[in-house]
């Protein structure tokens, strides 16, 4: 089969993902394979393949990224009974888990510190087939495209987690910082909650993009030249996709005394006032009961993956595009296109 390998990390500039044929994975105990529709591209694609997370991800090398996969049931391991040859599944960044830790046990399955992340520590969708664990890979409704579905499989599931944690009620507001992959979906969803949904962003793309999204406001972040501002303390809370310690500033300077700060990027909160008793806590991925979650809004049409979509092997320009901030929602890969 033919795959996007990575080799050895380096800038994206230098094209290391190699774009070569490598051998097709067969399944092992409790696991399906399956020839791959569609992937998303993400930016922790662009960070691992970069080097910037040297030396723990990635687990090895060569490796294939990716890990919004949505393709169709090729072969059966021995023991899977869930899934049958044919079958249209997603696959998302938890590969497995171990199903018995406190995280696991207690409904927190994405925390479980001995999971195995697709396109990490095993083999990704940057390919034309890839071995999933049968017990995570979703089936996917017929009314969703493959190029539609795949962005939920990450941006998605990161996008419904951020949005319950920011606890969001009808009539308060909230800003969603940065409108790319993720950010785009989490300020549909954050509109669904009745709450209102502002978007704040450097780009007046993406500014545009998020009123026609939906947003009650879309702003500039302050000391940006071009667009309006949300004043200070405006906001109930701030939802922060944008990777920038820059914009995690902003979000604790438009949320109020009391309100939360949900961070879906890593980055530096810097000095607070505890005096003010904001709140700021991570997020990240979900479990396959929000997986379900998110795909039914989806099929409901109450969210809206914005795609563009690029052949396989062309994965290296589609994350310059990303690094250079020049993408309209999601990359999406498609072999054989």
């Amino acid at each position: 089969m033919y795959a996007a390998v990575l080799r050895a990390p380096g800038p994206i500039e230098r094209q290391p993902l190699d774009y070569s044929e490598v051998p097709e994975p067969a399944p092992g105990p409790g696991e399906v394979s399956i020839s791959v529709l569609a992937c998303g591209v993400c930016r922790s694609n662009l960070h691992m393949v970069e080097g910037d997370w040297m030396p723990n991800t990635p687990a090895s090398l060569p490796i294939i990224p990716g890990h919004e996969v949505i393709g169709r049931v090729k072969a059966l391991g021995p023991g899977v009974s869930n899934l049958a040859i044919g079958d249209r599944v997603g696959v998302q960044p938890i590969w497995s888990t171990c199903g018995q830790c406190e995280h696991c046990i207690g409904g927190h399955e994405h925390r479980c510190r001995r999971r195995q992340i697709t396109g990490e520590t095993r083999d990704g969708g940057y390919a034309e087939v890839i071995v999933a664990h049968a017990a995570f890979a979703c089936k996917i409704p017929d009314s969703l495209s493959d190029t539609e579905a795949a962005p939920l499989f990450c941006p998605g599931i990161t996008a419904y987690g951020a949005v319950k944690k920011a606890m969001l009620r009808p009539g308060q507001s909230v800003a969603v910082l940065g409108i790319g992959g993720v950010g785009h979906l989490a300020l549909q969803m954050a509109a669904l909650t009745g709450a209102n949904a502002n978007a704040v962003s450097r780009s007046p793309e993406a500014r545009t993009l998020a009123e026609q999204l939906g947003a009650r406001g879309a702003y500039a972040p302050a000391g940006n030249d071009h667009g309006y501002v949300l004043r200070d303390g405006s906001q109930d809370a701030a939802i922060v996709f944008a990777p920038s310690d820059q914009a995690v500033a902003e979000a604790l300077r438009v949320i109020k005394p009391g309100g939360r700060v949900v961070l879906g990027v890593a980055q530096s909160v810097g000095a607070m006032d505890i005096g003010d008793e904001k709140t700021v806590l991570g997020t990240v991925l979900g479990t396959r009961q929000d997986m379900a979650d998110v795909l039914g809004l989806a099929v409901d049409g109450k969210l809206h993956a914005v795609h563009q979509d690029f052949p396989l092997s062309q994965a290296n320009q589609a994350l310059q595009q990303l690094k250079a901030g020049k993408l309209r929602g999601r990359a999406v890969l498609v072999p054989g296109a």
